[in-house]
Formats: C-alpha cells, sequence, structure tokens
C-alpha cells in the first residue's frame, strides 16, 4: 500500500479553509477552480468529481468531524478505480491567520499513487492560492 501525505501553509484563517474542505458537494470545486470541472452529489453521501484531464471519480464520505476540522472520503468508482483508497484531509489553526492543511492518503495498488500525488500537488497550488485570494 502506497502513503502520501503532503503538509502546506495558507495565509487564510482555519474557518475559512475549513469552510471550503467540509463542503462535500462544492468542496472540490471551491478548492481547485479549473482543475475540477465538476462535482455532483449522487446521494446517500456519495459525489462524482470530474477533473479536466477527464478523470472522473466516485468518492463516498467517511466523516467529517467539525471539532476536530477532520475530512476523510474514499475513492470507490469512476474511471480510477482503487482496490482502496483512505484520504484524509485535515485543518489546523496555525497562529494568526494562518492555517496548516495536512492531506494524507492510503492507496492500493501501489502504481496508482503517481497519479494521484500529481493531481493533489496541483490541487495544493490552486487551492492556496484560491484561498489566499479570497
Amino acid at each position: 500500500m502506497a502513503s502520501i501525505s503532503r503538509e502546506i501553509l495558507i495565509d487564510a484563517s482555519s474557518r475559512e479553509v475549513w469552510a471550503v474542505v467540509a463542503d462535500f458537494v462544492d468542496g472540490p470545486l471551491l478548492m481547485a477552480p479549473g482543475l475540477v470541472t465538476a462535482s455532483t452529489d449522487l446521494s446517500d453521501g456519495v459525489r462524482e468529481v470530474t477533473f479536466a484531464h477527464g478523470t472522473v471519480v466516485r468518492e463516498r464520505l467517511i466523516t467529517v468531524d467539525h471539532e476536530a476540522r477532520r475530512f476523510v472520503y474514499s475513492v470507490v468508482g469512476g474511471t480510477v478505480t482503487p482496490l482502496h483508497d483512505n484520504a484524509v484531509m485535515q485543518v489546523y489553526t496555525n497562529g494568526d491567520n494562518t492555517t496548516r492543511f495536512v492531506w494524507s492518503r492510503d492507496i492500493l495498488p501501489d502504481a496508482m499513487a503517481t497519479a494521484f500525488t500529481a493531481t493533489m500537488d496541483q490541487a495544493l497550488i490552486i487551492f492556496k492560492k484560491t484561498v489566499e485570494s479570497a
């Protein structure tokens, strides 16, 4: 199983960052506009996210913990179907109007990690820029 972990500092309040992350349906569009072209609620805690490069993933919501500011989801289908996927996004207050954002994922098969890592890295660049300019 491959493990991916990314961490960035965002010059915005943790409240602002959490508002984007915790929005199950629109969060992907708010987080990475341009990279994500659509996010649709399919019901029963599943959303479909479409990326500009053509990938479509169905993601199941596992938990949203507002107190811990922890969001957990799993890719369960679409044009990419891992044998196992568990992704966690967590938002931490890092000081005055600065937020530490941690995004980690465990995925099988290992060979999928390269593509998932590239998309996560691209999304993080856009997310930081988008939230900081809001």
